[in-house]
């Protein structure tokens, strides 16, 4: 799940948003219906991350009923996935098919490099739509998800009930497990995301929106960083880390699993589902089972739930040579005997609600947990400066855990960098 959790991107420079336009297409490329008929030709997909090696294997399974096609795979460096597209959109010599990360959609799309998800490939309520939404701009779907996930709070079961703790349900059960776990002799009760960067903010994300806040208007045309609502989720965050119930230096991303497999901390907070395996990995077969317990995030003061979600979309670039086959393909891997394969594959969560009913993802406590966190998730700002913007309220974020700024000065700061970077829309 590495290619999950290590996602990166960059601002790319906007050639125009994707619009509807009045004849029914959209800025990005115009309306098209897909048949039933088997897809032929040549299909080239460019991928990323860790999905992509593993991908060749439904290629295979697309075949068997799509004996005429031929597809050719790309692997791209992840870090370079994002200013390679938008260069090969620049010069018109993009590749059929994508699939983008739930971080990069925003810039890609701003681009106004690709077509419209074509009328009636899918049914937009087959998906969770937390991971619909993440690809629609303006009324118009962009992207067919691919899969899902949800994050969590992942904990120490022996080291909480060495300690009398229970698991946390909100805001102050949280505070009063670290606390507990503290006395009992955890160096660092939680752990909390300790990269002050676009991440971090995340974290702070989904925080403000369980106490009723969030990171822009729901027109996306305002930044409201520094609400109030947002103001106090900081000061809830960084009192945890100043107060020694998590540390401010780390865990940095992949020291978490020896971090909490030594006992130095007792639960990951907003833990992505790909810990899981990795601690089976460091430790044995069946330690996570043995040794952690799983629960959605906590609730906000007034009860307000609130979940980083993330995944991938398959997209097509308006300039693709066979959109006929690239939407064929992505709409075969939203079908749910497909999805529960690319789970038995790749361990990936589907995306479409149905998959979940199959035999193969039933009594499986992480596929549980993150299906609760499904249904509360919060979508990152969809404007494509939110990287920029991200990376701003994440340092803010550290100047005030080591005591520079408190959470006011810290968000006013970044609201006024973030007024000055805009929206890019």
């Amino acid at each position: 799940m590495l290619g999950i959790a290590l996602l990166t991107s960059s601002a790319l420079l906007l050639t125009g948003c994707g619009r509807a336009a009045e004849d029914g297409g959209t800025a990005g490329g115009d309306a098209m219906t897909v048949d039933e008929k088997p897809a032929t030709g040549t299909i080239e997909i460019w991928t990323q991350g860790a999905d992509g090696a593993e991908l060749p294997q439904m290629f295979d399974e697309f075949k068997k009923d799509n004996p005429d096609v031929e597809i050719n795979m790309t692997q791209v460096p992840e870090a370079e996935f994002a200013s390679k597209m938008t260069a090969a959109i620049t010069a018109g010599t993009v590749p059929d098919l994508i699939y983008a990360f739930t971080e990069t959609q925003s810039s890609l799309i701003a681009t106004g490099g690709f077509d419209a998800v074509p009328e009636k490939l899918v049914d937009p309520d087959d998906f969770f739509e937390v991971i619909w939404d993440n690809s629609v701009y303006d009324d118009v779907a962009y992207g067919v998800p691919w899969y899902a996930y949800a994050n969590m709070q992942i904990i120490r079961t022996d080291l909480a009930e060495k300690a009398g703790a229970e698991v946390p349900t909100d805001w102050d059960s949280l505070r009063t497990f670290a606390e507990k776990l503290k006395d009992a002799g955890t160096e660092y009760p939680l752990a909390l995301d300790s990269s002050y960067d676009a991440y971090t903010a995340r974290q702070l994300l989904a925080f403000s929106v369980q106490n009723g806040g969030g990171f822009i208007s729901d027109d996306l045309s305002t930044w409201t960083i520094n609400s109030e609502e947002n103001v106090e989720a900081l000061e809830f965050l960084s009192g945890l880390k100043t107060d020694g119930l998590a540390s401010s230096d780390g865990p940095a991303f992949l020291d978490t699993v020896p971090w909490t497999s030594s006992g130095k901390n007792a639960e990951i907070v907003d833990g992505g589902p790909w810990f899981i395996s990795w601690f089976d990995d460091a430790n044995g077969a069946g330690w996570s089972d043995e040794h952690l317990t799983l629960a959605p995030m906590p609730t906000g003061p007034d009860g307000d739930a609130a979940t980083t979600v993330g995944g991938g979309s398959w997209m097509v670039p308006s300039d693709s040579e066979n959109k006929d086959g690239a939407w064929k393909f992505a709409r075969f891997m939203s079908e749910p005997s497909s999805q529960v394969k690319w789970f038995e594959i790749f361990k990936n969560m589907p995306a479409v609600k149905a998959a979940w009913e199959d035999p193969a993802l039933a009594d499986n406590r992480v596929l549980e947990t993150v299906e609760k966190g499904l249904e509360s998730g919060v979508n990152l700002p969809k404007v494509s400066t939110w990287t920029q913007v991200g990376t701003v309220i994440g340092e803010q974020m550290e100047k005030v855990v080591r005591g520079g700024a408190s959470a006011q000065e810290a968000l006013d700061a970044a609201q006024a960098q973030a007024e000055s970077i805009g929206m890019g829309n």
